[in-house]
């Protein structure tokens, strides 16, 4: 296996296990042994299993927003675009394994005091809610910012909710159900 693509796989390899059993149930020396490499080849590439869980986490993030930006782009009705977030998440749900929120399922199980994994999974959080903000600005009709704000956080807390819930369920019907209450989100504005 070449240099560069050691490093990527190892982050593959540990993104499974922190995503299918839990970033604190899966420890080094499982990752070494799943990726069939040696430890030293691990610590040449990552100081700590926080490295590696940060490299799992930006991985993740990255994949899913370009994944959710492009599928948002194929839709060209403004509500259409609001509501593809749900249908993005449902397409997801359908492959397997689908273990809701990889940030969420992280930050469940360590605490404020692992600052730099705390944080990294505050900024992508805020930079999915932009994203729906983006898509409310451009798809709502004079919105004032506070108006934005207000509709893309709703739209943010029923998705996220919806991502996890149907993980906890083992079924999409929490999509479905967030997807239908956004109408009564945006009954009071004028899509463009």
């Amino acid at each position: 296996m070449k240099r560069s693509n050691i490093k990527e796989h190892i982050t593959a390899t540990a993104a499974h296990l922190f995503y299918t059993q839990g970033y604190n149930r899966t420890g080094v020396n499982e990752i070494v042994a799943k990726s069939d490499i040696a430890k030293a080849t691990l610590y040449h590439h990552f100081k700590s299993k926080e490295d590696i869980c940060m490299a799992y986490l930006n991985d993740r993030h990255d994949k899913f927003m370009l994944g959710l930006k492009e599928f948002i782009a194929e839709k060209t009705d403004s509500k259409q675009q609001l509501l593809g977030i749900f249908d993005y998440v449902r397409d997801r749900y359908r492959e397997a394994p689908f273990c809701g929120d990889w940030g969420l399922k992280t930050l469940s199980e360590i605490t404020k005091e692992e600052e730099e994994i705390w944080n990294l999974i505050k900024k992508q959080k805020k930079e999915l809610l932009f994203f729906l903000g983006e898509i409310v600005g451009r798809t709502v009709a004079n919105v004032s910012k506070a108006e934005t704000e207000k509709i893309s956080g709703a739209i943010y807390m029923l998705f996220q909710s919806a991502m996890m819930e149907t993980y906890l369920h083992e079924n999409d019907w929490p999509i479905h159900l967030a997807k239908s209450v956004v109408p009564s989100v945006l009954q009071d504005v004028q899509l463009l």
